[in-house]
């Protein structure tokens, strides 16, 4: 049974593994913020598709004999086209862009040449198999890419080579920059390490901006990577945010500001060592600014800590929190008694609290704590924790320190990769 905004996805994709015969029973849409009795309705009313009385339509779906047609069993396996083509620079424009293999912004032609140069910013094999990509695992038949694959891509975004290793991790994350779902979701990278000061990637003014190529087209890279390794971001059929998200066309791209953070980097916090090259991915709603927050403003130290806590209110705690800060704000912070981010992190997840009946009306609560036998004996008015643990809250210091300000992503950290092993 699927609701009638996913008709066409729902029969291409059981066509795409197989079963092109399936039988499928669909309801009006949208099924969430319905009354009991709007949902009845539903039940008791006619599959939008068929016209037909849908309870009846479902029973009978589950009880009559297969026809010979819905018995035949095999696969589908899709074309890839031939692996080259020869056509005029405007022309092949027109035909990535055609064929939903671009942002829909202009691309640099992948020619064999250039992904030959690119390969050069890696040691590892072009056919080697990085892994498997999916907008959403298990509802989706997954693509196999390779090293060549993530190549081509990253010359389409205009990266150059010695950027490639950057690309590899992200790519080996097995994180697409675009899901399925219904949401509008974003990504973010944090990138560590002293090839940021190799690469010149900006971690000062502007650093989340379109101002260095290294991040620009590294975070774009991700997008390409994903839609055409990954078969993601194909609206009504793979990708069903129904707003979209602005932050998908280069993605968050952090490169930590180590030198003037007084604090460990996120790196080391994960275990690696300073030295390393490492880039950690994150999956959420995206990113806001949170200077005005309530205690910001007070003098003559401006209250950060409560400034976040304020931040954190609209927050779901089905993802988790990432606050990136100006060294400015981490050193007053510290002026605080947060000399380390642990003990900022457990200050805020012990102070970001909810009330059990805010919890009981968010539509994505994660709320372990009205679960299970701790939920026995809670009122409505009783504090729980937004988030179970420390580490649903995570701190990165970026910027270029022209005013102590700071934004919050709803956004959980997902894992991090070597760059060192993909150069």
């Amino acid at each position: 049974m699927v609701t009638i905004a996913f008709k066409d996805l729902a029969i291409s994709t059981a066509a795409k593994r197989g079963m092109p015969h399936e039988r499928i029973c669909f309801t009006p849409h949208p099924i969430w913020g319905k009354s009991d009795e709007q949902m009845y309705a539903y039940l008791e009313g006619n599959d939008p598709v068929t016209g037909k009385p849908l309870m009846p339509e479902v029973i009978a779906a589950l009880t009559s004999p297969l026809t010979a047609d819905e018995q035949k069993t095999g696969t589908v396996t899709p074309s890839v086209g031939p692996p080259t083509f020869v056509e005029t620079y405007d022309n092949l424009q027109k035909y990535y862009m055609n064929n939903g293999m671009t942002d829909f912004m202009p691309i640099i032609i992948p020619t064999k040449e250039k992904v030959e140069a690119m390969l050069k910013g890696t040691s590892h094999d072009p056919e080697e198999l990085i892994g498997e990509l999916t907008p959403a695992r298990g509802s989706f038949p997954a693509w196999k890419f390779t090293v060549r694959h993530v190549a081509i891509n990253a010359v389409m975004a205009g990266a150059e080579p010695e950027y490639l290793p950057i690309i590899l991790a992200i790519a080996a994350s097995l994180l697409p920059s675009l899901s399925s779902s219904t949401n509008s979701f974003a990504t973010a990278a944090v990138i560590n390490g002293p090839l940021r000061d190799k690469l010149n990637m900006n971690y000062g003014i502007g650093a989340m901006g379109p101002f260095n190529q290294v991040n620009a087209s590294v975070g774009r890279a991700w997008t390409l990577f994903s839609k055409n390794c990954g078969n993601c971001g194909q609206p009504g059929e793979t990708y069903m945010g129904t707003q979209g998200n602005a932050v998908n066309f280069g993605n968050i791209i952090i490169a930590e500001n180590e030198k003037d953070s007084p604090w460990t980097p996120f790196h080391v916090q994960k275990g690696f060592k300073k030295e390393e090259n490492i880039v950690s991915v994150f999956f959420g709603y995206g990113i806001a600014q949170g200077q005005g927050g309530l205690g910001s403003a007070i003098k003559p130290v401006p209250q950060f800590d409560q400034g976040l806590l304020y931040n954190f209110i609209p927050l779901t705690s089905i993802f988790g929190a990432l606050a990136v800060l100006d060294p400015l704000v981490a050193q007053d912070l510290v002026a605080l008694g947060y000399d380390t981010k642990e003990k900022l992190t457990d200050w805020l997840q012990k102070n970001a609290t909810l009330t059990v009946k805010d919890a009981k009306t968010m539509l994505f609560t994660g709320g372990a704590a009205l679960r299970g036998p701790q939920a026995a004996g809670l009122k409505d008015d009783d504090l729980i924790p937004h988030w179970p643990n420390t580490s649903l809250i995570n701190v990165v210091v970026i910027g270029g320190q022209t005013n102590p300000y700071y934004q919050v992503a709803n956004m959980s950290y997902s894992r991090s990769v070597s760059i060192d092993k993909w150069m």
